[in-house]
C-alpha cells in the first residue's frame, strides 16, 4: 500500500510539473512597463505630475508602436530558423533583412520618444540624465540593455 501510495504521489507531481512547465507566460504588458519606467525617471528626475502624465503618454504611445511590431519579428525569426535548418541562403538573407527592418523600426520609435521626453525636461533635469547616462548606465533607459524594455529575446 505505501508502495501504491508512493507511487501515485510520484505521477501526480509529475503531472502537475507537466502542466506547470506548459503553461505559456502572459504576454508583455506595455502598461507594467511604462508605469515603472516613468516611476524610475521620477524618482531620478523628481518629475513634476504633468511631466509623469507626459511620460507616460509618450513612453506608453511608442510601447504600443513597438509591441505591434513583436508578431512581425516572432515571424521573422521563425523563418530565419527554417532557411537555416533547410539550408536556404536567399532565405537567411530575406529574414535577416526583415529582421534588421523590424529592429531598425523598434530602435526609431525608442529614440522618438527619448527625444520627445528629452523636450518635456528642463535643462536641471536634462543635466541629471545627461550625468546618469554618461555612468555607467547607458541610454536613458538605465542598466538592463538598450532600449525602452532592456535586450530582445
Amino acid at each position: 500500500m505505501k508502495k501504491l501510495t508512493t507511487a501515485t504521489l510520484l505521477i501526480c507531481t509529475l503531472a502537475a510539473t507537466l502542466v506547470i512547465a506548459q503553461t505559456a507566460p502572459p504576454p508583455p504588458n506595455p502598461e507594467k512597463f511604462v508605469q515603472r519606467h516613468v516611476k524610475m525617471l521620477t524618482t531620478l528626475l523628481s518629475l513634476t505630475d504633468a511631466q509623469q502624465a507626459q511620460a507616460t503618454t509618450i513612453f506608453t504611445d511608442a510601447a504600443n508602436s513597438e509591441f505591434a511590431v513583436h508578431p512581425q519579428m516572432r515571424s521573422a525569426r521563425q523563418s530565419l530558423q527554417t532557411a537555416v535548418k533547410s539550408n536556404n541562403t536567399a532565405g537567411i538573407n530575406q529574414a535577416a533583412s526583415t529582421i534588421g527592418n523590424l529592429t531598425a523600426q523598434m530602435t526609431a520609435e525608442r529614440a522618438k520618444a527619448d527625444a520627445a521626453f528629452y523636450q518635456v525636461l528642463t535643462p536641471d533635469q536634462q543635466q541629471k540624465l545627461n550625468d546618469f547616462q554618461s555612468e555607467e548606465h547607458g541610454p536613458m533607459h538605465g542598466p538592463g540593455g538598450p532600449g525602452m524594455f532592456g535586450p530582445r529575446p
